[in-house]
């Protein structure tokens, strides 16, 4: 697909770009309405394509913790024997928790963690099934309100008894970006994992002490132009960390319900590398 196509919609889904100036948009690139809906379903998202993790062996629940402006909901994922794990914090990207998380989310647990999902647009009623009403929603959250509702987690953790008082995190687009802005912010975290996620201020990469490791597609120009000065203020500050970029993969390589963006190859590849930099650092 026309590379310039996906720039579109990757604008579309990160900045406040209506749907029908989207659409308009598409119809030009595409040379008309009609392959414009013709190529639509290629582009959007399809939760029920998202792949279903069996629960067969898991333990499963639905939770809130307190947030600072009501409680956060989570979903939560992890063997069925009760015993303490360490903890993997998924974090959606800006559509909120779907199917598609909570699937990572189970595929956490039956690496053997205990994985706990929180939704970011719990305070607005969680999340809607449409997601352009999802993507709105994002436009009323406040950012550090967001960061303080996803540091409450950690302290929530440690009330539970199949916690083990290790944790990591793992985020996909705007999770990504949190996953680094927890890195800054929570002392306690062992392991983070942005994928294809904003990078953090060069000047908070001190307050790092989490090991990081990071997934970028080699096509996604625009979070792409932060690495260069993120890798070098994670060499400056000696930060534990690994950056990986895929060839040929676009934004939301990892993102099993996107069709055209969806790189299956390179999504294996990150997550066994995630999963096996879990085990070094949090078990």
């Amino acid at each position: 697909m026309d590379q310039r196509i996906i720039n579109l919609y990757d604008e579309y889904t990160h900045k406040p770009l209506t749907r029908q100036d989207f659409l308009k948009r598409l119809a030009v690139l595409a040379g008309s309405t009609a392959a414009a809906m013709t190529i639509l379903p290629m582009l959007e998202v399809n939760y029920a394509n998202a792949a279903v993790t069996p629960q067969d062996d898991l333990f499963t629940e639905r939770i809130t913790y307190p947030g600072i402006n009501g409680d956060m909901q989570a979903y939560v994922a992890r063997p069925k024997e009760e015993k303490p794990y360490a903890a993997v914090v998924v974090i959606h990207e800006n559509r909120g928790l779907n199917a598609h998380i909570e699937d990572v989310a189970r595929r956490a647990a039956k690496a053997g963690y205990l994985a706990i999902a929180p939704n970011a647009l719990s305070s607005l009623g969680g999340t809607p099934e449409n997601a352009d009403e999802a993507r709105a929603k994002f436009q009323q959250l406040k950012a550090e309100d967001n960061l303080q509702n996803f540091i409450k987690v950690f302290d929530y953790l440690p009330s539970r008894k199949d916690c083990n008082g290790k944790f990591g995190c793992v985020g996909f687009c705007w999770g990504g970006a949190m996953s680094n802005s927890l890195a800054v912010n929570v002392p306690s975290l062992k392991a983070a994992v942005p994928f294809y996620g904003r990078q953090p201020a060069t000047e908070d990469v001190s307050k790092i002490k989490a090991a990081i490791q990071l997934h970028y597609g080699a096509m996604d120009e625009g979070v792409n132009k932060g690495i260069p000065a993120y890798e070098e203020a994670l060499k400056n500050n000696k930060v534990n960390y690994e950056l990986y970029i895929y060839e040929g993969a676009q934004h939301a390589f990892h993102n099993d319900t996107a069709p055209t963006r969806y790189n299956e190859a390179a999504a294996k590849l990150a997550w066994q590398r995630t999963i096996e930099f879990f085990g070094k650092h949090l078990k």
